[in-house]
């Protein structure tokens, strides 16, 4: 989602704390060039917090979270998925693979400065990516955070015709819709009427590496699905504690998406908590300080564990 790097530019145009060193290339084609990494420090210095950001998003939309876990001591890492922070075609020619090993790469990366499992972050698509961590690597992810979690964009303001994206992996075969998308409408995702009016603007200014896309490209909007249905397949395989949030009100993602992994993940506890007085970007709308003080209450417990079983300190993916 696009929404909350837009209006983290509009808020907070400071640079991060500590970018990292220059990487010109993943792999798959993609600059990391707008990831950034904030050291830690006291207690909390060796809990490593990777946030991943949505679908069509940047790393900046997840900037306040990470300001604000900083603070409170954990080591962030925020990275960039593969295809994002560029163009159209850039996100169209990757697929959700890319994505994951884009979040793998990211977490092996704050490993090796924390020297301990992660805790996975992540945003509307980014909570999926977070679980496949969990599902694919459970020696590497201490604890799981999902944010507005999208198996399916079901929420009360996404178009009937919508329903209809079954459709789109036949469009791809017959090479049709490269180029079109899903435009994002009102109130995106943001229930604050003060704070959408300051996002609206920077949404459309055309950098995508600071706002992301406009939209969701129809062919990127496959991917997602087909990443959904591969986490909910396996949710049965995550072993880490799990904070779910979610707005109850969600206009993108309704709430259903997040009871979800309540039912499906069966081996280890699950937190869930349903916020009154935000839409679907809870990290900056009106319920965010609640957001941000559960991921540190979280990130806290997770520590604590982790000091209790000095065992698991770099421990192999």
């Amino acid at each position: 989602m696009n929404a909350a790097a837009a209006t983290l530019r509009a808020m907070d145009d400071t640079p991060p704390a500590s970018p990292p060193s220059a990487t010109a290339s993943t792999g798959t084609g993609t600059s990391t060039e707008h990831e950034y990494l904030l050291e830690g420090h006291g207690p909390l210095a060796s809990t490593g917090v990777l946030l991943i950001h949505g679908l069509t998003g940047t790393p900046n939309e997840m900037r306040l979270l990470a300001k604000g876990l900083n603070r409170a001591g954990c080591t962030v890492l925020a990275v960039q998925l593969a295809g994002h922070c560029g163009t159209q075609d850039d996100l169209v020619t990757t697929r959700w693979q890319d994505w994951v090993a884009s979040a793998r790469r990211g977490a092996d990366r704050l490993m090796q400065h924390t020297g301990q499992p992660v805790i996975t972050c992540g945003l509307s698509m980014g909570a999926l990516l977070a679980l496949a961590l969990a599902i694919e690597r459970p020696q590497q992810v201490a604890g799981v955070v999902a944010l507005s979690t999208t198996f399916r964009y079901d929420g009360w303001s996404i178009p009937g015709y919508t329903r209809l994206a079954f459709l789109l992996p036949l469009f791809r075969a017959l090479g049709i819709g490269r180029r079109s998308v899903f435009m994002e409408a009102p109130p995106y995702g943001i229930k604050d009427e003060a704070l959408r009016e300051r996002v609206v603007a920077q949404m459309h200014s055309g950098d995508s590496a600071a706002a992301g896309l406009p939209g969701n490209p129809w062919w990127s909007v496959i991917e997602l699905r087909a990443l959904s249905a591969y986490v909910r397949r396996n949710l049965g395989k995550v072993h880490a504690p799990c904070l779910v949030m979610h707005a109850r009100h969600d206009d993108i993602a309704a709430a259903g998406n997040a009871q979800d992994i309540v039912r499906g993940v069966r081996n280890a506890p699950v937190e869930l908590v349903l916020l009154d007085d935000s839409y679907h970007m809870i990290t900056i709308d009106r319920d965010r300080r609640t957001v941000l003080a559960r991921t540190v209450a979280f990130a806290e417990s997770i520590a604590q564990t982790q000091h209790q079983q000095p065992g698991r300190e770099g421990a192999a993916p």
